[in-house]
């Protein structure tokens, strides 16, 4: 007499967890080719995402295609479509396949800065002395949120108002300078910090929970001061730490070169968007000097 077959579905749902081997060796891969912590981060979350949607760790050809121009559709920014296609043809090159995309060349604006009340009504806002200081750090500094992740206690000077930036963008190391108030908040804070050492190091930021912060995790606290403050604005961290500081640089009057340094742009044509705020400021002064 033949067995009944038990009815019982055995299909599981495929997510991230189930792709963790494959983004290890991923992660490895980058690792050996040099990449940036930050890099390698925001790559292995990247392709974390296409695995999902294709759900498998070998893709096919066609499979980049379609998740190709299905982020295309989904209108998203095109720095953000570019991040996406350049960690998965990473991740087929680790797979010994070779894909072609076509790089969309980013709009050459910035749509979005906060004005100089707004953040002061985000730092004001901020009752937290660590939170306080990370965001000054990173505001003062120009820091983007992966440089102020990797900071030790080494890389601070309160002293000369400096702190030494490694392993930057482009694997540039710099040195950038920080206000007197941004001192001062600092010192506050660092009579109430306890020194941590995490692997080794000693990181000048780390969590309530002991580990070093993590890019996503200094985004959710900006947004949640950012609401605090009451500012509906669009613009994240990168537009707070980055976009501001080169638009309020340029609106009180700096040369384009020294901007250039202080933001420690590769070329001056980066550093060319901010003047989009030197043509405001100049239909300000038109309109308040030539009257009759």
């Amino acid at each position: 007499m033949p067995k009944k077959r038990l009815d019982v579905n055995w299909d599981r749902e495929a997510g991230t967890e189930g792709f963790k081997p494959a983004l290890k060796r991923f992660e490895r891969y980058l690792k050996a080719n040099g990449l940036s912590p930050a890099t390698i981060e925001m790559y292995v979350f990247r392709v974390g995402k296409y695995l999902e949607f294709v759900r498998s760790d070998t893709p096919s050809d066609d499979d980049f295609l379609t998740f190709r121009d299905m982020i295309q559709e989904a209108k998203l920014s095109r720095s953000t479509i570019n991040n996406y296609l350049f960690s998965i043809k990473k991740y087929y090159e680790m797979l010994g396949r070779h894909v072609e995309f076509i790089f969309i060349r980013p709009k050459n604006i910035i749509p979005y800065y906060f004005e100089e009340s707004e953040i002061a009504r985000i730092f004001i806002s901020c009752y937290n002395i660590k939170h306080l200081a990370m965001l000054q750090t990173m505001f003062y500094a120009s820091l983007r949120a992966s440089e102020l992740c990797d900071l030790d206690d080494g890389d601070l000077d309160v002293k000369s108002l400096t702190i030494r930036v490694r392993n930057g963008k482009g694997g540039k190391d710099a040195m950038v300078y920080i206000t007197d108030d941004c001192a001062k908040t600092l010192r506050r804070y660092l009579e109430v910090r306890a020194p941590l050492v995490i692997d080794g190091r000693k990181p000048l930021f780390y969590t309530d929970f002991g580990g070093r912060w993590e890019r996503r995790g200094v985004y959710r606290m900006f947004m949640y001061y950012k609401k605090l403050a009451g500012i509906e604005k669009h613009g994240g961290v990168h537009v707070f730490s980055r976009h501001s500081v080169g638009s309020l640089l340029i609106k009180r009057g700096c040369d384009i070169v020294t901007i250039k340094e202080l933001m420690r742009h590769s070329d001056v044509n980066t550093t060319m968007r901010y003047l989009h705020v030197s043509d405001a400021t100049k239909r300000e002064k038109y309109e308040q000097f030539l009257r009759l």
